[in-house]
């Protein structure tokens, strides 16, 4: 079998890049607050950016960020929408929706999964890609900063910490919750494909098949993990317990609900990249330097739209 050409070798081979403004980030602990501070520059490699499926380019940000030291589990879940789940321990946050919804109406109740194969956003390798404004974000499992923390030895690492302060976890965990001795194995999601038709009215019709949020269900005994996509046990940060979240391989990736009060400096204030919105490195208030825009004496990313997959037209505004 004669050897591939050089050139078809470098076209099969996936497209990185290191990221060209070096990663800062800053975790301070006092009293029972962690703040978190970052441009939310990667310090791992990425996808190409501008791509087919995303027009943005990566640059910095100004995330300020503060979660609790002490997180306490709340009766009922609180759930979320178009809004950091989290930030992970190299200051890139986990943002797991999309502004992509059926007829491009936000009030339809019916929105695209980003990894449920019907747009493509130009996603890396990293699961993660660029919003309007320059925020490079996760969508899933960052491969590239897990394996950087762990190695090739797998293990149960420490991601990042969610908006209501519980820690958020890779996807090996312990096989026995409570025994740090006990095998690791990838925890499973809960949450499966719905069965049957969509709704024939006000809906996209057909049926269930993953491509969009309201496709899924949580159901009891599927999984290893609870609705919040979390459980509580032993890590190694915590060897005398915690609740804590784990990002999976399968919906819904990063956690779509909190399992305790997210605090509110991970809000979403405006239209993501747009002028005048946005929470801490989402195009904030005040313009270039002001919160959330870009440093002083750099223009601010053009605002290409969010999304790129081919057939549907432009989200509308928030």
């Amino acid at each position: 079998m004669k050897p591939l050409p050089f050139l078809l070798l470098a076209i099969t081979l996936p497209v990185l890049a290191q990221a060209p403004i070096a990663n800062e980030v800053e975790i301070t602990v006092k009293g029972s607050t962690r703040h978190i501070r970052s441009n939310g520059i990667p310090d791992h490699a990425t996808g190409a950016f501008p791509n087919q499926n995303n027009p943005n380019t990566i640059s910095p940000q100004r995330y300020d960020f503060d979660v609790t030291t002490k997180p306490k589990l709340r009766q009922k879940p609180t759930e979320y929408r178009m809004q950091p789940f989290g930030v992970a321990v190299n200051g890139v946050v986990f943002d797991p929706f999309a502004a992509e919804w059926w007829h491009g109406d936000r009030n339809s109740g019916w929105q695209y999964e980003p990894q449920g194969g019907s747009i493509d956003l130009g996603l890396d390798e990293n699961n993660a890609h660029v919003q309007p404004n320059g925020a490079y974000h996760y969508h899933g499992i960052p491969h590239g900063l897990l394996q950087k923390l762990s190695g090739e030895t797998p293990r149960m690492t420490l991601l990042g910490w969610a908006a209501d302060g519980f820690p958020i976890y890779g996807p090996q965990a312990y096989s026995d919750a409570q025994d740090a001795t006990s095998p690791l194995r990838a925890m499973k999601s809960g949450y499966r494909v719905k069965a049957g038709p969509r709704p024939t009215r006000n809906s996209p019709g057909g049926n269930y098949d993953g491509s969009l949020i309201q496709d899924y269900e949580w159901a009891a005994g599927v999984g290893d993990l609870d609705a919040n996509n979390g459980r509580s046990g032993v890590t190694p940060e915590f060897p005398e317990g915690t609740y804590y979240y784990v990002l999976t391989e399968s919906y819904p990736f990063i956690p779509r609900q909190f399992a305790g009060m997210p605090d509110s400096s991970f809000e979403r204030k405006g239209p993501p990249g747009g002028p005048g919105g946005g929470p801490p490195g989402f195009g904030g208030p005040g313009g270039p330097g002001g919160p959330g825009g870009p440093p002083p004496g750099m223009r601010p990313a053009p605002q290409r739209g969010r999304r790129g997959g081919p057939g549907f037209p432009p989200p509308p505004p928030f």
